[in-house]
């Protein structure tokens, strides 16, 4: 709606009657402000750490891709230098695993993410 404001407003010379583009302020604040929220919202249900294992909610159909990683199926877990990938091995030689990015985690909660689950797959196989 408000493309179409701001459009609209290079014929008002032709016709006086459309309306001012000041009033394309309005929704696309709300979509701005829409969009804010989204992004924030996926940052904070990325990954989730629970007493049964990590709970991995994909961006895109978060209904049908949610994955639950159980502890008992991690060996091992390591996070690379740039902590931005954190992977999780399900055997001793680390052949299979999964491998989530940390991106959409904030930069200062990487490192407390990536102590608690090495932390808890470490205590796993003690």
């Amino acid at each position: 709606m408000a493309v179409t404001l701001v459009a609209t407003s290079l014929y008002r010379g032709v016709n006086p009657e459309l309306p001012h583009p000041g009033w394309a302020l309005l929704p696309a604040s709300l979509a701005g402000g829409a969009a804010w929220l989204a992004v924030r919202l996926t940052r904070h249900a990325y990954l989730i750490l629970s007493p049964l294992g990590i709970e991995i909610f994909p961006f895109f159909r978060p209904m049908t891709g949610m994955q639950l990683v159980v502890w008992q199926e991690v060996d091992a877990a390591e996070v690379n230098a740039a902590m931005t990938r954190l992977t999780l091995h399900r055997d001793a030689e680390k052949t299979s695993g999964i491998h989530l990015s940390l991106r959409p985690i904030r930069k200062d909660r990487r490192e407390l993410l990536a102590k608690a689950v090495i932390g808890r797959a470490h205590a796993g196989k003690a």
